[in-house]
């Protein structure tokens, strides 16, 4: 169960924070040559340790570098990893995303060209400058996208069946990468790794389902599939660091990409995956209800995402205690954790909302954990 001192907490956050405007400015630099690669990285170091003082100070015991040196999310462990890979735009009605207002975007596809191959550490030295800089009674997270994530972007027809001609030796890949990735981090004292897996949660969304099959994928074998990759994964990794698993329905900007609850789901995500914790997205209702909750076995924690990273209005604390108590109709409390159902700034471009957003909806989560749980912030 949750602890004061063991990983999830039980106030937590999915790991990327706004960026800050110097931040936004030396990125914009570097891009246009007018700042090089050192002089970014001092930049983004300055600013993680201003972002890791002001984890502490609103409460928080888990600590991220808030994705800082990331344009998105799988740039912990995608195109910075995997020379074989490139990223195009891919215009399918199926998978568009979907924003407050009504509107959609294309969402980039993922084309594997080459072989998937690991040859360095690609978050060892973030890692280590992290822990250098959290503070003791505190817990360093990194965040990587789900080992899943390659194959739902792309499908059979975009990796390469020269490279490819069958797709075990393409899975063996992948695995071993993560495999050698996570042992890196290890190495680097890293103890606390969430993984975002983005696919598994859309499989329960009709038009996610009907895009899938359009290129030649059934949602149920894709569930097997994936479960199956997840679980090797996970049997390769040290035992003492602890995992959780972040599922999203999409953020790009502060739209999404699918909706439905999980339901469909639940078996295989609670019962079949080794994962030990669960980060939920449970913000609106396109994420159903609190049913499948029921199949959590005894010995896994959920964190509830109950607080939203797409709207800037504050949540009514009365109504998120009443949604708490609501899910714990189905697992104990002491089993359950809160947090926002994704990031703050999701990519580099944001969800919409500013730093003011964040510390509201911050410091509103640290009063519900002290009073739901009695939850102690760290004293340093």
């Amino acid at each position: 169960m949750p602890t004061q001192l063991d990983p999830p907490f039980r106030l937590e956050h999915i790991g990327s924070l706004v960026r800050p405007l110097a931040l936004l400015k030396a990125r914009e630099a570097n891009a246009n040559s007018e700042l090089d690669a050192a002089g970014l990285r001092e930049i983004e170091n300055a600013e993680i340790e201003k972002i890791v003082t002001w984890q502490v100070e609103q409460g928080y015991r888990v600590i991220t570098d808030g994705e800082f040196r990331r344009n998105a999310y799988t740039d912990g462990f995608g195109l910075a990893a995997f020379d074989g890979m490139a990223r195009r735009e891919v215009p399918d009605e199926n998978f568009r995303y979907t924003s407050q207002n009504g509107g959609s975007a294309d969402w980039h596809g993922v084309f594997v060209d080459g072989k998937l191959a690991w040859n360095k550490p690609v978050n060892a030295d973030d890692f280590e400058f992290l822990a250098s800089v959290t503070p003791d009674g505190c817990v360093p997270k990194i965040t990587l996208p789900g080992p899943c994530h390659i194959h739902y972007r792309a499908g059979r027809d975009r990796i390469s069946k020269d490279v490819y001609p069958n797709l075990d030796s393409f899975w063996a890949d992948v695995v071993d990468a993560y495999d050698k990735e996570i042992k890196a981090l290890h190495a680097v004292g890293c103890r606390y790794i969430q993984f975002d897996e983005t696919s598994i949660a859309k499989f329960s969304d009709p038009k996610i389902q009907e895009g899938l099959a359009a290129r030649g994928d059934d949602w149920r074998d894709l569930l097997d599939l994936y479960t199956g990759v997840i679980n090797q994964v996970i049997a390769n990794a040290p035992e003492d660091i602890a995992l959780g698993l972040h599922l999203c329905r999409g953020n790009k900007g502060g739209a999404w990409q699918a909706q439905g609850g999980y339901d469909e789901i639940a078996t295989h995500l609670f019962r079949k995956l080794a994962v030990q914790f669960y980060f939920l997205e449970y913000d609106t209702p396109r994420a159903g209800s609190f049913e499948p909750l029921a199949e959590v076995p005894d010995d896994k924690i959920v964190v509830l995402g109950l607080l939203s990273t797409k709207l800037r209005e504050l949540e009514d604390p009365d109504y998120i205690k009443q949604r708490v108590a609501e899910a714990a109709q189905y697992m104990p409390m002491d089993r359950l954790c809160i947090s926002t159902q994704c990031g703050f700034s999701g990519g580099v471009e944001g969800t919409g909302l500013d730093a003011y957003d964040q510390l509201a909806k911050t410091r509103l989560m640290l009063k519900l954990a002290k009073d739901l749980w009695d939850y102690e912030p760290p004293t340093v």
